[in-house]
């Protein structure tokens, strides 16, 4: 709504606006999955217990998407004229996918990353107790 907004009101910066609402859409995405990410490494060390976070966030983005696109559709045919004026499944569709997709991939992203920085620590942890075992079992020189 923001974006539509600032759309009409100042239509010559109408592409900064749809940049800056991209961008906060993606940074969103970005560290809401990395910090998913990161709560899942910790609640299952095993990778092979770790929760299905690409389907989770795969309906999220689906579930954005359209609900944006309706929400858009809404704004745009009553309300606000001028931000665009498609057909309803034309919105769905085009701008649902984007949308889902803007959702999506910056938050596969950030729970992969998330989770390979848990696993690092993890790693880096088990090699310093495993190095500390080594050193007990060392004789010791009088």
């Amino acid at each position: 709504m923001l974006l539509a907004i600032a759309v009409v009101e100042t239509p010559l910066s109408s592409s900064t606006w749809k940049v800056l609402a991209v961008a906060a859409v993606v940074l969103v995405a970005l560290l809401w999955g990395g910090i998913d990410g990161i709560r899942d490494a910790r609640a299952n060390p095993d990778p092979d217990d770790y929760a299905d976070l690409t389907v989770r966030w795969l309906k999220a983005g689906l579930f954005a998407g359209v609900v944006a696109a309706i929400i858009c559709w809404i704004i745009g045919h009553w309300f606000m004229s001028g931000i665009g004026e498609a057909s309803l499944p034309i919105e769905i569709i085009a701008g649902g996918s984007f949308t889902a997709l803007l959702v999506y991939a910056p938050a596969f992203v950030g729970f992969s990353f998330g989770r390979w920085v848990v696993r690092r620590d993890q790693r880096k942890n088990e090699a310093e107790e495993d190095w500390s075992v080594h050193e007990d079992r060392t004789p010791q020189n009088a």
